[in-house]
């Protein structure tokens, strides 16, 4: 019995040990996206949006999509606003989330730039009533941020877990697209089990590229 203890410890020891060093590996790689990210001009934020916007609004499985989920951009993300607006512009039912006070995300609906009311962390989101977290689930199609994503599809957040919770709710054949700037499609990125794959991802001059999932 002991023994068995003795074993249990050491496998409990050695699963710590390697999650500290996985958390290790995922905050060297946020700071290296969030560094160059912070290298980078107004304009070329606002050119890289257009370019994301354009891409995406030329996907079939968006034009047929009834429902999409996005999210705003803040601070050095690739401008997501233009893209928001042209969604909802062709009649598109976009949805974006609102962070609630345990972390997770409610969602809302968009209704033009001035339905746009400020929230917490420095964020914009709608100031239309909230239509639950299942709301995601419901999506014909989601849009998600990322620092990185590989090319198994694997998705460096910011560590917060927001998205990470949002994205579990989404059925397997969705629609999943991350979208980044063009030099953030690696080769490899640390994951864990329960991390949610996206399926394709796409950037300013790249346009999308799917992904074929882990292995």
């Amino acid at each position: 019995m002991q023994d068995h203890q003795d074993h249990q410890d050491h496998q409990d020891h050695q699963d710590h040990q390697a999650h500290k060093a996985h958390k290790a590996h995922k905050a060297l790689w946020r700071s290296r996206v969030l560094e160059a990210r912070g290298g980078l001009g107004a304009e070329e934020r606002r050119a890289a949006g257009r370019g994301i916007r354009d891409a995406v609004l030329s996907l079939p499985e968006l034009g047929m999509a009834g429902t999409v989920a996005v999210y705003y951009s803040v601070g050095a993300e690739p401008e997501t606003r233009g893209l928001v607006f042209g969604l909802w512009k062709r009649g598109t039912y976009v949805v974006l989330p609102v962070m609630r006070e345990d972390g997770d995300l409610d969602w809302a609906s968009y209704e033009g730039p001035e339905s746009m009311v400020p929230g917490p962390r420095g964020l914009l989101e709608p100031g239309e009533g909230r239509r639950g977290v299942e709301t995601v689930a419901r999506a014909d199609a989601v849009l998600v941020p990322a620092l990185a994503v590989d090319r198994a599809g694997n998705r460096l957040g910011r560590g917060g877990g927001s998205f990470d919770r949002a994205l579990a709710r989404v059925g397997p054949l969705v629609p999943l697209i991350a979208l980044l700037y063009d030099d953030e499609l690696v080769d490899r990125l640390p994951a864990e089990p329960h991390d949610v794959p996206v399926r394709a991802v796409v950037r300013p001059t790249h346009g999308i590229t799917p992904l074929p999932g882990p292995a």
